[in-house]
């Protein structure tokens, strides 16, 4: 039998890059190989974001570097998936005509049978989910649905590294976020459905799972009388052999409970990293943006993480020129990140999203001028607090996992015996170390000698030492 080839384009976030692996292993099952060739692939699928516009343009950047491969190559297949694929449908055929299949991340399952029925010759394929006003809730999440647990490791950052989805979509309607629309209502998955994919991933070698929800910390099941939430979940994956951390994201701030806290602080296996996006330190904003907590419960939330995790590390989301955001209100945030002293953040300009409250309601009325040096300064501020605070690691030793070489090796071409590794602490500060490829997917006790805001950099401890002098430090 023929081999047939799929090559695969992701863009966004870690919930695309785990949708990614899901497809390319479904499609494994099937009979496909994955290429990274575009060339030599008999499907080619873009995995698209629709948070920012700049995601959105880069997909069809990329349909454009194809089109004349599929002009001569017919029976290419060419999808687009996700996010971008469930809004915009149509206008993806009107932008890119040349694109065979239609797939929203609800119906990332049926990929398999849908390119081979285009190949069949039936026409042009579009799978998507229900719109949130298009039937009951019931109904709207039965199209919302979930893959079984096909995994493929060689899809992952690392062999010992994968991410493991514990919820599908979001019912908080922030006014700039389309995530409610594209990926459907709240669902948390069955308890022991996790457990069991966490439990193939251990058996495949994995030693570390991020937990996936777009608000994971909001994490429910219920089972008759019975409820599940992060904190009972985060009990029973500890209880893996195999798996040496676990780590969620993206946190939502009202839902930091004492509870959740009290169990990050008591289980070995959880880092204590949390990242819980502020977005704003101005009140009237978060107002705008229908965040549903203010400035003062967002302090509050940040005290009960010091009480219960005084060696936690947080870190942030800001979107900048939101609309109506005036020179005060950034102001407040620049002083609430000063406050705040996250580990790190990540900063938007804001970028207006067709079907969202705010595009319909509210005019983007701050300049793209504006925007970009309110951007450029509150980086500023953060990557100066950012280096401050990892000066302040120097002499400390801490356990890292080592992912593998650094970007600076990769693109040498450094293959040893000494090359230089890159890795994680338990609070996903990042260490660059001279090392080798044999201690990748290990712990290692590393000792800090400088830093700069984004990395530390150490040397590993080669005398004896206990586990307790590193596994406890961040």
């Amino acid at each position: 039998m023929t081999t047939k080839r799929v090559y695969i384009e992701t863009v966004g976030c870690q919930m695309n890059l785990l949708d990614s692996e899901m497809v390319v292993a479904s499609l494994r099952k099937n009979g496909y190989e994955l290429t990274v060739d575009p060339q030599d692939a008999d499907a080619l699928l873009f995995n698209t974001c629709s948070v920012r516009q700049l995601a959105e343009e880069k997909t069809y950047s990329s349909l454009g570097r194809i089109k004349r491969t599929k002009q001569q190559h017919p029976e290419k297949v060419v999808g687009v998936m996700g996010c971008m694929a469930q809004k915009d449908q149509q206008l993806v055929f009107e932008r890119a005509p040349y694109v065979d299949l239609i797939v929203g991340p609800g119906q990332l399952h049926r990929i398999p049978e849908l390119i081979e029925s285009v190949r069949q010759g039936e026409g042009r394929q579009v799978a998507v989910s229900m719109g949130r006003r298009d039937g009951s809730l019931d109904q709207i999440k039965r199209t919302h649905e979930t893959f079984d647990p096909l995994r493929d490791p060689t899809m992952r950052p690392t062999p010992f590294q994968a991410y493991l989805r514990i919820q599908i979509g979001c019912d908080k309607f922030c006014t700039y976020c389309i995530v409610p629309m594209t990926r459907g209502p709240e669902q948390g998955r069955p308890p022991q459905q996790i457990v069991d994919e966490a439990q193939i991933l251990a058996d495949q070698g994995c030693k570390e799972i991020t937990l996936l929800g777009q608000t994971v910390n909001s994490y429910r099941h219920h089972d008759g009388s019975q409820e599940t939430d992060l904190a009972s979940l985060l009990e029973q994956l500890h209880e893996i052999d195999g798996i040496e951390r676990l780590k969620f994201v993206t946190n939502y701030p009202k839902d930091m409970t004492v509870r959740l806290l009290e169990t990050i602080r008591d289980l070995r296996k959880v880092s204590p990293y949390l990242h819980a996006p502020l977005q704003s330190g101005s009140d009237a904003v978060l107002q705008r943006m229908k965040r549903g907590y203010t400035v003062t419960e967002y302090r509050e939330m940040m005290a009960r993480i010091s009480h219960h995790l005084p060696d936690a590390t947080v870190s942030s989301d800001f979107i900048v020129g939101f609309c109506g955001e005036t020179e005060d209100e950034f102001q407040q945030t620049v002083e609430l990140v000063k406050e705040c002293r996250f580990k790190n953040s990540f900063i938007f300009k804001y970028s207006e999203r067709p079907g969202t409250k705010a595009a319909d309601r509210i005019p983007d009325d701050v300049p793209y001028e504006v925007k970009q040096r309110r951007n450029n300064e509150l980086l500023a501020i953060q990557d100066a607090i950012s280096e401050e605070d990892n000066l302040d690691l120097l002499g400390r030793t801490f356990g890292v996992l080592v992912e593998g070489p650094s970007k600076k090796a990769k693109k040498r071409g450094d293959v040893g015996p000494l090359v230089q590794v890159t890795g994680r602490t338990r609070c996903d500060r990042i260490v660059v170390f001279q090392g080798n490829l044999r201690q990748v997917g290990h712990i290692l006790p590393v000792a800090i000698y400088d830093a700069s805001s984004h990395t530390l950099f150490g040397e590993v401890v080669t005398d004896h030492v206990g586990p307790e002098l590193f596994t406890l430090n961040s």
